[in-house]
């Protein structure tokens, strides 16, 4: 059973612009190296690194901020490198690459939260900086300030990477000369401020000499921009094919906006690091220097004398750069949610609802004071992303290439377990280690490493993990008949009916037919059917274990696992949040204040059993909704077969009908030539007798070539008349997508074709008059339109004008809206009684049974239109003052969307709405 999913206008559009959820089509992939590399660059304007890097060396001095920022940026580079690779060849952001890369299908959710995470931590930090910046420049309120930061970014945003791309390469020149133009003036008069910035200790000299923890909490908060490489990714995933002729362009976007793009954020965070000691020194309050608005006024003061010049210099800046990075925050945090709602709900609005989320989330945590509490927010958010890119390293720079984990990215649903323990298990065990140590479980050593613990503990698990499961938890199902397909021939989608490329498709059994990726993500009937389950091997391996599982519940194993994910989850969450809570509520607190941390953990202890009792109401809640999943689905299988007897059923039955019917309207013209034919060859043997006799005479010779002639009049029209009710029967059953479809104009094309009706208008008194303006591009099958046309003036001679009563056919043409043409075929003839109108398309129906009328020409136009066309056809009366004429009117798309399968005839019946004449 296919229920076709239809996506609104927009959502589709977002859909397939940004191709959320799915792998960047080749036929998308159409911008230049140079253009990606553009692009992803333009995201490092984020002021956040001058503010990090001026946080880091008024707390810990240059002798330990400056290795730490060398160091963690030489690991960001070499971490960032072979996933930027990756997924620059597959082609895939960076939540697809984490699936085929050690955390399953549904695994991946908790990195994409991660990463989602990163995307509103700092595009808060941007907008802060920017509504600081508004509100020194111009007295804005601070709190207005935040919303018109926030807000702005989403119309910039909507239309996805085309837009950006040309914000980026409009604004880059600009950006890179306000960013160099400070220093430049401040390094040429004064070349020594490089000897005071090495000498500086720290804020009231706190770190005189190099200090191994002092070095460590400065890596920990450095540890955060490790995330950047997923908004790296999210644009060079549109790189194109690599081939000898782009290599050196190909490989120089992909270093430099990849992994390099640590390498200008590095040489930020020293910028930032070096302007704030100068802005200290030079009598700058220290909560100043830490606001990157006050550090370019200072910067820009050495520049300009005019204070006015200075400040909308600085406030120029400032804007430029974050506009440059929230639009890109703001997309990727959209692609994000999207990859963690799909799996969470099956459920897929489109990225614009996502993006409008995420902003929504980035201004609550500006409104709740983010900015002041930097330090301490990716000092704890750094320990996870430190597990998760470790573990996504280890598989791509160890595990790839020993062949324990597949060599090509595979990220189909289809294809995925929901969870690899390789990069699950890896993460758990180095976020908890992290974490752990962050909170000072482990020592003060421990906890200023804490970053360097999660990252080394992932790198080794998931290795460990890797080869103690032998890989084999990485691929469910081997799918290589879209997978190895030329992606030059596109499939269409069995469930959207969309066309997608060969890599972005499945085999779905379930369907019986190719799916693709987003629609065989969004799918939450077929329960994953389509992978082989693992209880045959796992019944031979563990026979022991077997006999003691059949004394448990059914699925009791099942419902543990989930309960147990669910409450870690939720657990490791919730102490997350304690964990910050007693960060930031216990700086600056006095000694007495060191039962702060012991009531903390008290009330985390206390709420664990209400997380537990949650986490199995969940559990529970969820299989009682897999539960009516299952008898829905197996109603809807009845209902299915019981729907597929009916059909058969209708269809012998009008089959009877059509033999009827087809018997009927033969058998006269067929009848009467046979009489004809019969009389004929009496005639002829009678005047043969004679001529043999020798008594024909005259008379009789004249009386047999009268006859003859008047049998083979009737012959002949009713062999035509027999002739024409075949071929009508051939057009009716003959497929006509041979037809190819071809641009052409609508007017010029219908008066084209009422030309060939000439000779038959010219024995009448009907005039015909066509209303349809050249200019109407039409995409489709011209043939298909001329034939209802056709049908259609013909219906109208035979039916609405009675002998040689005189009128008038208008048919008129417009373009509508939704990219829709209406074409209007009116009478002013007799027209059709209101009874009849529900009627008249249906097969052999006919007024004038018996006097040229077969009931097929109308029932052939209604096929034509609904399944060649797409369109919908419908009869009403006439609009002259008595009402008199039919009108049929015709909605067609102006581009012809692909052939549906065509309606057995026997089901038209049903089908036809009362709206659908014949």
């Amino acid at each position: 059973m296919r229920i076709k999913r239809e996506y609104q206008s927009w959502v589709a559009n977002e859909t397939l612009e940004d191709y959320a959820l799915r792998y960047a089509a080749r036929s998308y992939r159409r911008w230049s190296p140079f253009t990606l590399a553009n692009t992803a660059i333009g995201g490092v304007s984020f002021l956040a690194l001058e503010a990090i890097g001026a946080s880091v060396t008024l707390s810990f001095g240059f002798q330990n901020a400056f290795p730490a920022i060398v160091l963690v940026c030489l690991l960001i580079f070499l971490i960032g490198l072979p996933v930027a690779y990756h997924a620059s060849v597959a082609n895939v952001d960076i939540d697809l690459l984490t699936r085929g890369a050690g955390f399953g299908y549904a695994g991946s959710t908790i990195t994409s939260l991660i990463y989602a995470s990163f995307t509103f931590i700092f595009f808060a930090l941007e907008s802060a900086i920017l509504a600081q910046a508004l509100a020194i420049a111009t007295g804005l309120n601070l709190t207005v300030g935040y919303l018109v930061c926030s807000l702005v970014i989403v119309p910039l945003v909507f239309f996805g990477v085309t837009l950006i791309n040309k914000l980026q390469m409009w604004t880059q020149p600009l950006w890179l000369l306000l960013l160099v133009l400070p220093f430049v003036y401040i390094l040429r008069r004064d070349p020594g401020v490089l000897a005071q910035w090495a000498t500086f200790t720290g804020r009231d000299g706190a770190s005189p000499a190099f200090s191994v923890l002092a070095f460590g909490a400065a890596a920990g908060v450095l540890f955060s921009l490790m995330g950047q490489i997923g908004e790296q990714v999210d644009y060079l995933r549109f790189l194109p094919e690599r081939t000898a002729k782009n290599r050196w362009s190909w490989w120089s976007a992909l270093l430099l906006a990849g992994p390099g793009w640590i390498l200008i954020g590095g040489l930020k965070v020293l910028a930032g690091s070096l302007l704030a000691v100068l802005a200290v020194q030079a009598g700058m309050a220290a909560g100043q220097a830490m606001e990157p608005m006050h550090l370019y006024v200072w910067a820009y003061g050495q520049v300009f004398d005019r204070p006015e010049v200075v400040l909308a210099v600085a406030l120029l800046f400032v804007l430029v750069s974050q506009i440059k990075i929230n639009v890109t925050n703001a997309y990727a945090g959209s692609l994000a949610w999207s990859n963690v709602f799909v799996r969470l709900a099956h459920y897929h609005p489109g990225r614009v609802v996502w993006l409008v989320f995420n902003v929504l989330i980035a201004l609550l945590l500006t409104l709740l004071g983010i900015f002041s509490t930097l330090e301490a927010v990716l000092s704890v958010y750094s320990n996870l992303v430190s597990a998760w890119l470790g573990a996504l390293a280890a598989d791509l720079v160890v595990l790839k290439p020993l062949g324990i984990s597949p060599r090509h990215i595979e990220f189909r649903r289809a294809c995925l377990y929901a969870f690899n323990p390789v990069g699950c298990g890896a993460m758990l065990i180095a976020s908890t280690a992290g974490i752990g140590a962050y909170s000072g479980l482990l020592g003060p050593l421990a906890q200023a490493y804490s970053a360097f613990i999660a990252l080394g503990a992932s790198f080794a698990s998931a290795i460990l993990i890797a080869y103690a499961t032998g890989g084999r938890y990485y691929i469910a199902r081997e799918e290589t008949q879209y997978r190895d397909a030329s992606a030059d021939e596109p499939i269409r989608c069995c469930i959207c009916e969309r066309d997608y490329e060969a890599p972005d498709m499945a085999h779905c059994p379930f369907y019986a037919g190719p799916i693709c990726s987003l629609c065989c993500g969004l799918d939450n009937h077929c329960s994953d059917t389509c992978k082989e389950p693992g209880s045959a091997a796992q019944t031979r391996a563990w026979p022991q274990a077997n006999i003691f599982l059949r004394i448990l519940p059914p699925h009791f194993l099942r419902r543990l696992a989930r309960f147990l994910g669910l409450f870690v989850i939720a657990s490791a969450a919730m102490g997350a949040v304690f964990l910050l809570a007693c960060r930031l509520l216990g700086e600056g607190a006095p000694p007495s204040a060191g039962g702060l941390g012991d009531l903390l953990l008290r009330v985390y202890s206390a709420t664990l059993p209400l997380l537990a009792f949650g986490a199995w109401w969940i559990v529970l809640s969820h299989e009682s909704r897999e539960l009516a999943q299952i008898e829905l689905m197996e109603s809807l299988r009845h209902l299915e077969s019981a729907r597929k007897d009916l059909v058969e059923a209708e269809k012998m039955a009008s089959l009877g009908a059509l033999v009827a019917g087809v018997a009927h309207e033969i058998n006269t013209p067929v009848g009467i030539a046979v009489s004809a034919a019969s009389y004929l060859q009496d005639r002829t043997g009678a005047t043969q007798a004679l001529v043999a006799g020798g008594g024909l005479t005259q008379a009789e010779l004249q009386r047999y070539l009268s006859d003859a002639a008047q049998s083979a009049r009737l012959l002949l029209s009713n062999a035509n008349r027999a002739a024409e009710l075949v071929q009508s029967f051939k057009q009716m059953a003959v497929d006509q997508t041979s037809e190819k479809r071809r641009s052409f104009d609508l007017g010029d094309y219908v008066r084209e074709t009422v030309i060939s009706l000439d000779p038959r208008l010219r024995d009448t008194r009907v005039q015909l008059q066509i209303d349809c303006p050249s200019g109407i591009a039409m995409n489709g099958y011209p043939g298909t339109i001329a034939q209802i046309l056709t049908n259609l003036i013909m219906n109208s001679l035979l039916h609405a004008f009675r002998g040689d009563e005189a009128g008038t056919i208008r048919i008129a043409a417009r373009l509508a809206a939704g990219d829709e043409v209406v074409i209007s075929h009116a009478d002013n003839g007799c027209g059709i009684p209101d009874t009849l109108h529900e009627k008249i398309f249906e097969p052999f129906f006919t007024s004038r049974r018996g006097k040229g009328g077969s009931g097929l020409g109308l029932h052939l136009v209604y096929n034509l239109v609904t399944q060649r066309l797409g369109g919908t056809i419908a009869v009403s009366n006439g609009t002259g003052k008595d009402g008199a004429g039919a009108v049929f009117t015709v909605r067609i798309p102006r581009v012809t969307p692909s052939a549906k399968a065509t309606i057995p005839i026997a089901s038209v019946k049903s089908q036809s709405p009362s709206s659908s004449p014949s």
